[in-house]
């Protein structure tokens, strides 16, 4: 029986802010009170609006998990790391299928360039399964991929990973305290799993193990997103 690893009062909240609309989104961090101190910022996002929107959202006093899944050469990951450095954000993804040497030399380049930058190797995405994966060649399962991964994250030294809460317990429970875990596919109980396939609430998902849980949709799509930021925060605490 896998070990519960009871994180609620601990467990941050972060809200992925995957929306097209700078003003829009600037408006919904606001409009998503005080109470909520972390923003991820994506690939839909960086790729419009660039670094000075990363730069906007700290701005408004939110700390920011820059969400890109860098997976390249290692050269290449190391220097957009790098670049990366120069702005204020507080977490960074990277893909660990890249492999050993790629991911090397990111948690080298971020040790060189931004030490207190949390660097968060990505696993298997939450919108695959087991069904998924075999499409693409892999044949193990969804869990067996991110333990295989994990291992080689542990291995290079990273300190934060980004996985399903359906996996958190495991995780914890081999390597203890060694990653930061992140928890997308978090949802609130009632509200539409989308296009996620391995998804929890937020209080489970926090009694397995996550250090942060991720909630974009329920959030951004509500009349009042403030209130559900409320919710989900007392369903942690």
């Amino acid at each position: 029986m896998t070990k519960n690893f009871d994180q609620t009062g601990n467990c941050e909240l972060i809200l992925a802010l995957d929306i097209d609309d700078r003003s829009k989104a600037i408006e919904l961090v606001k409009r998503s009170g005080e109470s909520l101190n972390w923003i991820k910022i994506g690939l839909q996002m960086f790729t419009k609006y660039g670094p000075e929107y990363v730069r906007e959202i700290s701005d408004l006093g939110k700390k920011v998990f820059l969400d890109l899944k860098l997976h390249d050469i290692p050269n290449t990951v190391a220097k957009a790391i790098a670049s990366a450095s120069e702005l204020p954000i507080d977490m960074l993804t990277i893909h660990t299928c890249g492999g050993r040497e790629m991911m090397e030399w990111a948690v080298r380049s971020q040790q060189d360039h931004k030490p207190d930058l949390q660097l968060l190797g990505v696993t298997v995405l939450t919108s695959m399964d087991d069904e998924a994966l075999a499409g693409i060649g892999v044949n193990r399962s969804a869990a067996e991929q991110v333990f295989a991964l994990t291992a080689l994250a542990s291995d290079v030294g990273l300190s934060g990973l980004v996985c399903s809460p359906h996996e958190a317990a495991k995780v914890k429970s081999i390597h203890g305290n060694q990653f930061k875990l992140v928890a997308p596919g978090i949802r609130p109980v009632g509200a539409d799993a989308g296009d996620q396939k391995r998804i929890m609430t937020p209080r489970l998902a926090a009694e397995q193990g996550a250090d942060f849980i991720v909630v974009g949709r329920p959030i951004y799509q509500a009349e009042d997103p403030e209130s559900v930021v409320k919710s989900v925060l007392e369903d942690l605490r």
